[in-house]
């Protein structure tokens, strides 16, 4: 039987990104406001590895900005911060979030060289419209030329999917599955798109230029996004965003739930 794995996950919101998406709120979804310092870093994981008690693989995850966005060297405080605990045996790899735009052959060796094994790019889309109208700053070719870029420096790739985005409707969001597919990433994550206080996309709401997706029309359409990605043999590490207060706080409207997957999971048992 297979081991939990255990990720140890550091914010650093909005690091390493000139960009703010329409629908972004990292300071609001992950109560992080300030970029760590990599000691803080360091301290985040002799905590999480003091009170860990599974045998499963356990990493370090730097999530919520861009991490190839960072200057170099910041990138590099940041992984000689966790390092030391691979080479004590107490940890067994690094993973890192960032943009497909910020990934190329010269980054993909960088990260490889400095402790890290896994990718997760924020896809969000491979439609061109909906990437421009979320305010992306690149298309789809962008997302091809990155999971390439990571996989021949012999990196796993994860890919993070937000349908529901402004533009969308369930023929771009099947296409988006089918084009990821076809990236055949290690892992998927599939966030349904909310509309977070603050953002560009509350503004859009507020104005009447975007109706976020209601809870039962995403939940079908996850249904045929997961079905799809069943059959590829992709696996789907998470449906919908991790609930916390912070996050419930900071959303305005959207299909949320708690239990987002079990609803996708019930709903797909009931049509078999």
């Amino acid at each position: 039987m297979a081991h939990k794995q255990l990720i140890i996950p550091i914010f650093i919101p909005f690091g390493g990104c000139p960009h703010q998406c329409v629908f972004c709120d990292q300071k609001g979804i992950s109560a992080v406001r300030e970029l760590p310092e990599p000691t803080e870093a360091a301290r985040q994981i002799e905590l999480y590895l003091s009170t860990w008690k599974g045998k499963g693989a356990r990493e370090a995850a730097f999530y919520g900005g861009s991490f190839t966005g960072l200057p170099e060297k910041t990138q590099k405080d940041y992984l000689e911060a966790a390092l030391p605990f691979i080479r004590d045996g107490r940890l067994d790899s690094i993973r890192v979030s960032t943009r497909p735009d910020y990934i190329d052959v010269q980054r993909a060796v960088f990260l490889l060289h400095n402790g890290v094994r896994t990718v997760e790019l924020g896809v969000q889309s491979m439609d061109p419209k909906v990437l421009a109208l979320s305010g992306r700053g690149h298309g789809p070719d962008a997302t091809i030329a990155a999971v390439a870029a990571l996989k021949d420096a012999g990196l796993k790739v994860g890919l993070q999917f937000m349908p529901g985005l402004p533009g969308d409707s369930i023929e771009t969001i099947l296409d988006t599955t089918q084009k990821i597919i076809a990236l055949k990433p290690d892992f998927v994550r599939v966030y349904p798109s909310l509309v977070l206080k603050g953002t560009a996309m509350h503004r859009m709401y507020l104005g009447g230029l975007y109706s976020p997706w209601g809870l039962e029309e995403m939940t079908e359409a996850c249904v045929q996004v997961k079905r799809l990605l069943d059959e590829a043999g992709v696996p789907v590490i998470r449906m919908g965003l991790q609930p916390g207060k912070e996050l419930e706080e900071s959303i305005a409207a959207g299909p949320y739930h708690p239990s987002f997957r079990q609803l996708v999971e019930a709903l797909a048992t009931s049509k078999n």
